[in-house]
């Protein structure tokens, strides 16, 4: 696997995965973004696949904007893939990304060649890292996004608000403050009625955490080099 490191003693490196796509690792915390078998394939099967597909063939999004709420922004790759998968649909997006770490200009430089060969993709990554935080901008006619500089502990969130929650947050063990019963909570409080939430993690006290917070969760297939994934649901679980 190949590397590369930014220049000036950087805070985060810039790492290819196994499907080729890019990364980010972040050596204070020994971790990465993505998985290291593949940064774009995890993300299309955790959120878009496992989330945003089923909303969309719900019908959200068409008579009113499906609300996003995602935990831990950090390179846009979440949020780019979901404007991707919309196009060509009549469907609205409105996108809010919460964020407390905001990446190098090299890192964002070193990012956008992954879009190179996509021209609407790579000038909404432009968008996106240029963007003013707390501000919201329109990626498209369809897709409005605001990106959050502030912790989730800290924020106001609409009631009853989201339909879809992205919990890319960094592991239970390196960020811990965010994978606690108190922020299901919040976050089940913010949540619309069917709202999914969908992680990459799988592990035990994360799916009791948000039991306790009156989510009811299911295990999906994982992603490639990953057994198990966590989709939950605000309400009755029903098959999606």
């Amino acid at each position: 696997m190949s590397s590369e490191q930014l220049p000036e003693e950087p805070k985060v490196e810039v790492r290819l995965t196994g499907d080729g796509s890019p990364t980010l690792y972040v050596p204070a915390l020994n971790e990465h973004y993505h998985s290291h078998h593949g940064a774009r394939q995890e993300s299309q099967h955790v959120f878009i696949d496992a989330g945003l597909r089923p909303q969309l063939a719900a019908g959200l999004g068409q008579e009113g904007p499906l609300n996003i709420l995602e935990v831990g922004l950090g390179t846009g790759l979440n949020a780019l893939l979901t404007l991707e998968a919309i196009a060509g649909a009549d469907v609205r997006i409105r996108y809010d990304g919460y964020e407390t770490f905001p990446l190098p200009d090299a890192a964002v430089a070193a990012l956008k060649q992954q879009w190179d060969d996509k021209p609407a993709l790579s000038q909404a990554f432009t968008q996106l890292h240029a963007a003013t935080w707390n501000e919201e901008i329109a990626l498209s006619t369809s897709f409005h996004l605001a990106k959050m500089l502030q912790p989730l502990q800290d924020a106001t969130l609409a009631p009853a608000h989201y339909h879809l929650i992205y919990f890319d947050a960094f592991a239970p063990e390196k960020q811990s403050e965010l994978w606690t019963e108190a922020i299901f909570a919040k976050l089940y409080e913010a949540a619309a009625p069917g709202a999914i939430l969908v992680s990459y993690c799988a592990q035990g006290q994360f799916r009791r955490n948000l039991r306790a917070a009156s989510w009811h969760t299911e295990k999906l297939p994982g992603p490639p080099g990953k057994r198990e994934m966590t989709r939950a649901v605000k309400g009755e679980m029903v098959k999606l």
